[in-house]
Order: structure tokens, then sequence, then C-alpha cells
């Protein structure tokens, strides 16, 4: 099997490699080579994706069974479709990692993959789409249903949509784990996003990257959404977090309201936590029926520290800072909250 990866060298990406190298099929990864160092045992060709020139000098060096695209976050639905173009020949499946946000009704409905998805033009540029004054739906989410048009104009019933909600695991760039697991380690009174029973369902890097190669050595077509099928409550997952961390620590379960009240940022000052119902409604039955094997997300949370621990560290991203309550802010928090009840 023969495989070109639109990335490869961080999180999902780098994963996606080790599990193709472990599987023995030989690998070309094609990016600009500054992220992170290419894994040893692929063929790697740098160059940028919005760059016609490199695409073509990219294209020289197929042919492949497939291509998994695990870089096109940050790409304008244009660049997505002059990546189709150059490699429309040179491959014979594509598969695309998208994400739910590609979905209209999400974050504030149930989602399966016959949801209605955001309108946006395979050739779309950066300026095409916006975010709701409610935070949904997003620029981010327009401009990747763009991605996923660009990649059905061309590859048509040769290509698969991978659309996962949140990944976490080892190698983790956004921060979100981290952040828990940090927080959790210096203990004390934690505040923590009720209801504590609510689910998540945060999928493991490396059960993404396997479904991923599963379907790039598939036949089948279309879209499936990527979510943990069983998930975990809230409650768990921070006492996992302690768990793991040896933290001494009490979580203060506050209703949204009184987080609202407070302008506690939902999804990164609390990362994972968001009030709007179809957050972690996400129907995977069809990735599950096709595959996708999720592990129980304590074994991320425990490999997530283990990486951690062992000085895991992950490729800089501005989207790190962006976590987690400031310390002096979430004391101000609890306080006022403490105060209330005495």
């Amino acid at each position: 099997m023969r495989i070109l990866v639109l990335g490869g060298t961080w999180f999902l990406g780098k994963e996606v490699v080790r599990g193709a190298l472990r599987r023995g099929w030989d690998v070309t990864t094609f990016n600009r080579g500054q992220s992170a160092p290419d894994t040893p045992g692929t063929k790697s060709v740098h160059g940028d994706r919005t760059s016609q020139e490199d695409l073509r000098r990219l294209a020289r060096s197929g042919l492949w069974d497939a291509v998994i695209d695990t870089s096109s976050s940050d790409l304008q639905p244009r660049h997505v479709l002059m990546a189709t173009e150059a490699l429309r020949d040179q491959a014979a499946r594509w598969v695309h990692i998208s994400t739910v946000s590609v979905y209209a009704g999400w974050p504030h409905d149930p989602l399966t993959e016959d949801s209605p998805l955001l309108e946006c033009p395979p050739d779309a540029d950066e300026t095409y789409g916006y975010t709701g004054v409610d935070g949904s739906p997003t620029k981010y989410g327009f401009q990747k249903a763009g991605g996923e048009r660009a990649v059905s104009e061309i590859f048509d019933d040769r290509a698969v949509f991978l659309r996962p909600g949140v990944i976490l695991g080892p190698d983790e760039y956004v921060g979100r784990l981290p952040w828990w697991l940090s927080r959790a380690q210096r203990g004390g009174k934690i505040l923590a996003p009720a209801p504590r029973e609510r689910r998540i369902q945060p999928v493991d890097v490396r059960d993404v990257a396997r479904f991923a190669l599963d379907q790039a050595a598939a036949s089948s077509t279309g879209a499936y959404n990527v979510a943990h099928p069983k998930g975990i409550t809230f409650e768990d997952f921070v006492t996992a977090c302690l768990e793991v961390t040896g933290g001494v620590g009490h979580p203060v379960w506050l209703p949204a309201s009184q987080l609202s009240n407070h302008d506690v940022r939902q999804w990164t000052e609390l990362p994972l936590w968001r009030r709007q119902p179809g957050v972690w409604a996400v129907d995977s039955a069809k990735a599950v029926a096709a595959g996708l094997r999720c592990r129980p997300v304590r074994e991320t949370i425990s490999g997530t520290w283990a990486w951690l621990h062992a000085d895991g560290r992950p490729v800089p991203h501005p989207r790190w800072a962006k976590h987690g309550i400031a310390p002096a802010k979430e004391a101000k928090v609890l306080s006022a909250e403490t105060d209330q009840l005495s």
C-alpha cells in the first residue's frame, strides 16, 4: 500500500504516519519541513500547499493508493481544490480529515451524517463565511465545508470524509487535556462545569489515525462522524485527571448560569465545556459499523499524562495559550460563589 500523507509531522498526521509504517506501507509525506522533523522511514517531499509549482513537483512523486489529508485545518477551500486538482490522477482515493463544525446545526442540534452542511463554494478564499453572535456557525466551519466541496468536486466517489469533534491524546497541540491535567495536579478547589453527569465524546488521536488508515485501504466512500460512542461523564473525566496526576483536589460544580455570570468563556477557559445541547450529541454509529474502535477516555487521559510526564513537547501553536482559566480568575469565581452560600 502506497500512501501520501499531507502533513505528517505532528499530532494526528504524525500518528497516521507511525501507524502506516507499522503496517509496512510505503509512506510519502508532504509538508513545509518547518514544524517538526519528518518521521524516519518516510519519503519526505517539502513544499507549500498554496504553491502550484510545489504541488506539481509533489505530483511527480506519485502514484499512490490513497492520500490522507491531515493538514487542511487552516487552509482556504481554494487551496484544498488546488491540491486535489494536482493529485487527481496520482491517487486512487482521498481520505479527508474534516470536522463536525461543517454541520449547519452544530453545536445546537444532534448530528448524523445526514444532517445539513454549511454552504461554501469549493474555490472560496479566506473571506468566505462568518461566525455567529453566539459563536455558531463559525467561519472555520464554513471554510472546512468548502474544503469538503473541493475534494468532492475532484475525487467524487473516491473520497472519504472523517468528521471528528475533539481529538485528544499524546502530542496534543491545542492544550485542552494538558490544561486539565496540569490543573488537577495543582489540586485545591477546582472550578468545574455542571451538570457533572453530562457525557462528553472526545476521541483519542491514535484511534482516529487507525480509522483513517483503515479507510484508506477500504472501498467505502462518504462521510463518517468520528466521536466516542460511549464517551465519559465530566465528573469521571475530572476524577481521572486527578487520579493519574496524583492531584489532591476537590471539584466545585457550578451550573452554566453561574459560570456565565462570571464571564467564564465556554470551550476555552474551561476546556471541553460548552452550553449548547448538540456539542456532544454526535452520532458515530456509522463509523463504528465501519470499524471505528475507541479506547476508554481514561486511557487517553493516562496516555497523555505519561507523554507530558516524559517531557512531552507539543508543536508550538497559538491555540495552546487560549485554553484554561487564569488562577486568579478561578479563585475569584470560587470565592464569590462560596460567599453567596455562606
